[in-house]
């Protein structure tokens, strides 16, 4: 529902006027935020009231250990281009035995090894916002000596693109979501809805041995064979129920203590994988009622590996503010801009996403 303040309009009579929505950001922390109908700097106070120097700021949801935790996501490689383009490699040289010759035989043809090349191509998204001050509203901020409005403005941008990235990284473009896919989002990769149809946290001890027993194996035949996972990311809510020990298992863990969820299925993807870098990864993307707002509404899990030539987004341009400038010495302008691709997966077989929906 849209707030609404009452002004005056130079007649004496007083107008409903609309206050522009500023808390649409998605998986903010409402804990303390303000209403809309207050904003500015006129604020009423007494004599006995005392202003604190310090500012609150509003805070949003962060991944984890930062976004090049979960996505290789290259720099400044093709800057200001419309589109990236890259080869993919392919070995053709037929049955290893078709080599094979007859000993003493000179006429004997060899078999030929030869190689072909492909392509892959993504699209590059343009972005730019702007930002606009006057006088007033630096002499304003200036006289109010609490707030920086400019520096306010210049901080909101910036965390609109880096939450913007975010989200685009793990749920893709809302708008293009075919040529900006995001990580979970991706229709090149495999769904597996069949091993996790409930959460991990709240398997009996029969289909908590069948999923740990499952999940890397049906990672290995999805990949023909060829590559094991090093990445594995989970619901937020579920990853907080990993805490519990494991069903049926009492005094197994090291010092003959009981161990946690987590901690046999972190040692378990190890051993499987044969890395000891695994990580398990909570991420609030995975949730449906986070992820819903994207159409999805599924509990999600991704078993992957972090490596570029595997999957990656690439970020041509990265965050640039241009100085401010003004044409009349009174109102003052900035833009910012960057460009960025989506998520793609250059060999998909090494994505393989899991999904069940909540109550089915």
């Amino acid at each position: 529902m849209q707030s609404i303040k009452y002004v005056q309009n130079g007649k004496g009579q007083r107008v409903a006027e609309e206050v522009p929505n500023t808390q649409r950001f998605t998986l903010r922390n409402s804990v303390g935020d303000v209403t809309d109908t207050g904003l500015g700097f006129q604020i009423a106070y007494d004599t006995l009231t005392y202003i604190k120097k310090d500012v609150v700021t509003q805070k949003f949801y962060d991944v984890d250990e930062g976004l090049a935790t979960y996505v290789p996501m290259p720099v400044g490689e093709g800057a200001f281009s419309q589109s990236i383009l890259t080869n993919l490699d392919y070995l053709n040289s037929g049955d290893f035995e078709s080599g094979i010759i007859n000993t003493g035989s000179s006429n004997d043809r060899l078999a030929q090894s030869d190689a072909s090349v492909s392509s892959k191509t993504v699209d590059v998204a343009n972005w730019a916002k702007g930002i606009g001050y006057s006088v007033f509203d630096i002499e304003q901020a200036l006289m109010a000596n609490n707030w920086d409005a400019i520096a306010a403005k210049e901080r909101a941008r910036k965390k609109g693109w880096d939450l913007g990235i975010q989200a685009l990284t793990f749920l893709g473009s809302k708008t293009n979501p075919t040529s900006f896919p995001g990580l979970l989002t991706s229709s090149e990769i495999n769904v597996n809805t069949l091993l996790i149809q409930q959460p991990i946290s709240t398997m009996n001890a029969a289909d908590f041995a069948t999923f740990v027993a499952g999940l890397i194996k049906a990672y290995w035949i999805n990949s023909k064979k060829t590559a094991k996972p090093d990445r594995f990311l989970i619901p937020y809510e579920d990853f907080y129920g990993l805490q519990t020990f494991v069903p049926n298992v009492i005094g197994t863990g090291e010092g003959n203590y009981p161990v946690s969820r987590l901690d046999y299925l972190e040692k378990a993807f190890k051993a499987a994988s044969k890395n000891p870098n695994f990580k398990i990864l909570p991420l609030a993307y995975c949730d449906a009622d986070t992820n819903k707002d994207w159409g999805i509404d599924k509990n999600l899990y991704l078993l992957y590996r972090f490596d570029a030539d595997s999957v990656r987004m690439d970020i041509p341009v990265d965050y640039t503010v241009t100085q401010a400038n003004t044409l009349n010495n009174f109102q003052f302008q900035s833009a910012a801009y960057g460009s960025f691709t989506g998520v793609h997966f250059y060999r998909p077989l090494e994505g393989l996403l899991f999904e069940y929906t909540p109550g089915s």
